[in-house]
């Protein structure tokens, strides 16, 4: 099954451009399989170096660590790499993903969208393993495939979870590919929505006739979709079974439409659809994705920080009742916030509380969109939970639902949804 990618790799020169996690991954993986490779690794960040044997390599690190990669014969790229920052042939930049498909292609679930693709991920990895198959689940998950390579048999089913990064450099599909929904975001990588659009369909794009599609039924009509066989999820006809939606322990109407891909998926594997519906009521949800923190002197906390992007933070308002603070804002990436000004303008909260230029710019929104609300301002968690205090009466619901990325204040979204809890437990 490596047999594709030593084919690909053998008696190349090979660098790794970004050498943080993915980037190690690859380099164990050529030191147990290809271990004469010659090999460069390249990175901004000297820091990122001070495991690597420096003897063995060659190290690029500072403002043009990717000046030579025209020397070599491909370029593995790693997600956090913009390709507008390597001067040469796009044909030689490969990726883990890329290699990886091409091997395992008839073995792989991929899973992307902008939003709901851990959840629906983890959901059909949590359904095959209750049911009995080999699985493992990896991908933006936070799990290197390469890491995995080790642990997969012919019988082995991979979900992979694929960000617009992981596919913007690939040249096979999985044989089964949900793509979820597709808004606005990462603009600041991808530079307009139209690029980054087009790397979510690359998993759909180079399906052959026995792959098979689930998409959204409001992306059924890209023409690209139209060639191909696809499952249009959202209106797959499970009315015929007994599933008991207010039993399953995810939240929201989104919610549910991720349920229906991860159904649809796993019958692609030759699952039965009851037989899979026993296993929903068990999935445990992931941290971050409306949380419910606790009752803390008679305030509600829920902890949405997955949320990057306005339409996130509208499903979380639709999903979440009542809610009397709502905490935005963060790190702006460009995106457009009038959806939400225009949701916010006839869904008046008590209190909305921005930080960050991500923040400002709603604010400016709200102000256009004629809001009526209050909204203050705050500089970091620990002020945002002052005005709480100060403004909080028993029964009042609190989200934190960004609509923002975190990279202005904190390391990920889970440090800004760890800060958060901890606020919380101890208001």
């Amino acid at each position: 099954m490596l047999d594709s990618i030593f084919k690909r790799l053998r008696g190349k020169r090979i660098l790794i451009a970004g050498f943080g996690r993915e980037g190690q991954s690859t380099l164990r993986f050529l030191q147990k399989f290809l271990p004469n490779a010659e090999i460069g690794i390249a990175d901004k960040n000297e820091s990122a170096f001070k495991c690597v044997d420096k003897q063995s390599y060659t190290i690029y690190y500072g403002d043009d660590y990717l000046k030579d990669a025209s020397d070599y014969d491909i370029v593995i790229k790693t997600p956090g790499i913009s390709v507008k920052d390597i001067d040469i042939d796009k044909d030689l930049i490969s990726s883990q993903t890329d290699l990886f498909i091409e091997a395992f292609h008839s073995q792989v679930i991929g899973v992307t969208g902008t939003k709901g693709k851990s959840t629906t991920s983890s959901l059909i990895y949590h359904l095959l393993r209750e049911s009995g198959k080999d699985v493992i689940l990896a991908g933006n998950i936070g799990i290197p495939v390469f890491d995995c390579v080790q642990n997969i048999n012919r019988r082995t089913i991979i979900v992979y979870e694929l960000s617009a990064h992981q596919l913007q450099f690939i040249n096979k599909s999985p044989h089964v590919g949900i793509l979820l929904n597709v808004f606005e975001e990462h603009l600041d990588h991808f530079g307009t929505f139209e690029k980054y659009k087009e790397a979510k369909i690359n998993v759909l794009r180079y399906m052959g006739d026995n792959d098979v599609a689930i998409v959204n039924n409001r992306l059924c009509f890209e023409s690209l979709i139209l060639d191909k066989k696809y499952v249009d999820f959202e209106n797959y006809n499970f009315e015929d079974y007994n599933i008991k939606w207010d039993s399953i322990p995810i939240l929201g109407e989104h919610n549910k439409l991720n349920v229906k891909a991860a159904l649809c998926a796993c019958y692609a594997f030759g699952l039965t659809i009851d037989e899979l519906i026993p296993h929903l009521y068990t999935f445990k949800p992931l941290e971050h994705r409306q949380e419910y923190v606790g009752t803390f002197n008679g305030v509600k906390f829920y902890n949405d920080s997955i949320s990057t992007i306005p339409q996130a933070t509208i499903a979380a308002l639709n999903t979440i009742k009542n809610v009397n603070f709502l905490l935005l804002g963060g790190f702006d990436r460009g995106i457009d916030y009038e959806p939400l000004a225009e949701f916010l303008k006839y869904n008046v909260l008590s209190y909305i509380l921005i930080t960050g230029d991500a923040g400002r710019s709603i604010k400016k929104q709200l102000q256009n969109v004629g809001y009526e609300g209050e909204v203050l301002e705050y500089e970091d968690m620990q002020s945002a939970f002052i005005l709480i205090n100060k403004y909080s009466k028993e029964g009042d619901v609190c989200l934190l639902s960004p609509a923002a990325a975190s990279y202005d204040r904190y390391k990920n979204f889970e440090e800004r949804g760890k800060v958060f809890k901890e606020f919380a437990n101890n208001f």
